[in-house]
């Protein structure tokens, strides 16, 4: 499956799963970890487990199968790494604290190297 068809099949999960404020960031260049990152609020810990669940059922039976699915079990957070898309379910309160959208909107390091020659 195509990186852009799994992101698209997520977000469009996340919005039939009524998961709110989604955002999705690109993080190519800041991390060899994946490509893109989603994150999305539950109204639950129910919600939150449910949309997390429905996001791996979907991704697995369009063929890409998570690598793996964490934080399903507390529904405070749950995780999702469909590998090039990572998706984070949050509860309004655990979001804000981690405020992962300003953690990987935040430029990139600049090298040590480069800092010395400044």
């Amino acid at each position: 499956m195509q990186l852009e068809t799994l992101r698209q099949l997520v977000v469009d999960t996340l919005a039939d799963m009524k998961a709110r404020d989604i955002e999705v960031m690109d993080v190519r260049g800041k991390t060899a970890i994946t490509d893109y990152m989603v994150v999305a609020s539950g109204t639950s810990d129910r919600h939150v487990k449910a949309i997390a669940e429905t996001v791996a059922y979907r991704s697995k039976e369009a063929g890409e199968p998570p690598l793996g699915l964490e934080g399903v079990n507390e529904g405070e957070w749950a995780l999702v790494d469909l590998n090039g898309v990572v998706v984070h379910v949050m509860l309004p309160k655990v979001r804000d604290f981690y405020n992962l959208e300003k953690l990987w909107a935040a430029p990139a390091a600049v090298p040590k190297a480069a800092v010395a020659m400044l």
